[in-house]
């Protein structure tokens, strides 16, 4: 398993340098540059005409495009992401007061998803086509159909015409205020989280289903073993690795798409960033958090490989 995980690990890096070209070229592709909302910035403030070229220059921009990746990459490798070309603040500053916010909107969510839709899940399998089956299978296509920007939207209109009542406009650090902090994030966490439940909570149900007609399932219900020993441990952790593998792959989409929820409820995390980056051509800043989200999908998807060894002991990894 050593060996595997090492082999893994280390095909991260071509990976990530792929990703990082891309990433690094479509930032180009996009139209308009940094240089043309510094001058429109310039002539509106003081009625003045820039240099462009002097700007170029001073942003590093005045070199072709391989040039500007190779200078960009050997900056990586010391482990300096850049400055952003608007603030002139390290990207690593930016990006690294900013991440808690949007890791831990991403973890609240898949954790607040889990709880929800696993319960759900094995109900409805072992209550198949009952009443009980019927609503888990509604409430998942309600959580899969409803858009999730708009019961945010919703949230932040309705109670405070309502009822004079909004969510926390300022960030409440977890340092200086733990609860005060979870309280804030725990309404768009579970607007997140619910998102992701209906996926979870069928495969959840299809996968115990499946499970629940192998024949040592069969086998231990003739002993006479209670149901809930049944389906805890005979069912529910064989049954588990496609839920896993689906929640797995939820975790980098939360944390990367995380953007709407972030700008409906002012969070200042990485996807407002990416946002606000994206706006103003800030290259820098929009390819250090794409790579670092590419990153974190490629972590995510080798720490569930691992888990697979753990939940079925019949799995070698070779």
């Amino acid at each position: 398993m050593r060996s595997y995980l090492v082999r893994r690990l280390v095909l991260i890096i071509p990976t990530l340098f792929i990703v990082s070209a891309i990433v690094f070229l479509l930032c180009r592709f996009i139209p308009g540059d940094v240089v043309d909302i510094i001058e429109a910035n310039v002539q509106s403030s003081s009625g003045s005409v820039i240099d462009r070229a002097a700007v170029e220059h001073m942003l590093g921009l005045d070199v072709p495009i391989y040039q500007q990746y190779v200078r960009w990459m050997g900056g990586i490798l010391h482990g300096d992401l850049g400055e952003s070309l608007l603030t002139h603040n390290p990207v690593t500053a930016e990006i690294l007061s900013r991440m808690p916010v949007t890791f831990e909107l991403g973890i609240l969510a898949i954790l607040i998803g889990a709880i929800v839709a696993i319960p759900i899940g094995i109900m409805s399998a072992i209550r198949q086509d009952s009443m009980a089956d019927y609503a888990g299978r509604t409430f998942a296509i309600l959580m899969i159909s409803v858009p999730g920007f708009w019961i945010a939207t919703c949230i932040m209109i309705y109670p405070s015409i309502w009822w004079g009542w909004s969510p926390p406009m300022e960030l409440i650090r977890f340092t200086k205020d733990p609860m005060g902090n979870l309280g804030m994030f725990l309404l768009p966490s579970a607007i997140m989280g619910l998102a992701s439940t209906g996926g979870t909570m069928r495969m959840t149900r299809t996968m115990m289903l499946e499970v629940l007609r192998q024949d040592y399932v069969r086998t231990a219900w003739s002993k006479g073993l209670s149901e809930r020993l049944v389906v805890m441990r005979h069912a529910f952790k064989n049954a588990m690795i496609p839920v896993v593998t689906v929640m797995g792959y939820q975790l980098p989409v939360l944390i990367g798409g995380s953007v709407i929820i972030e700008q409906i409820f002012v969070l200042p995390g990485m996807g407002r960033l990416m946002l606000d980056s994206l706006n103003q051509r800030d290259y820098p800043v929009i390819s250090a958090i794409n790579l670092i989200i590419s990153a974190f999908v490629c972590i995510v998807n080798v720490a569930v490989d691992m888990t697979y060894g753990l939940l079925d002991p019949r799995i070698r990894y070779s």
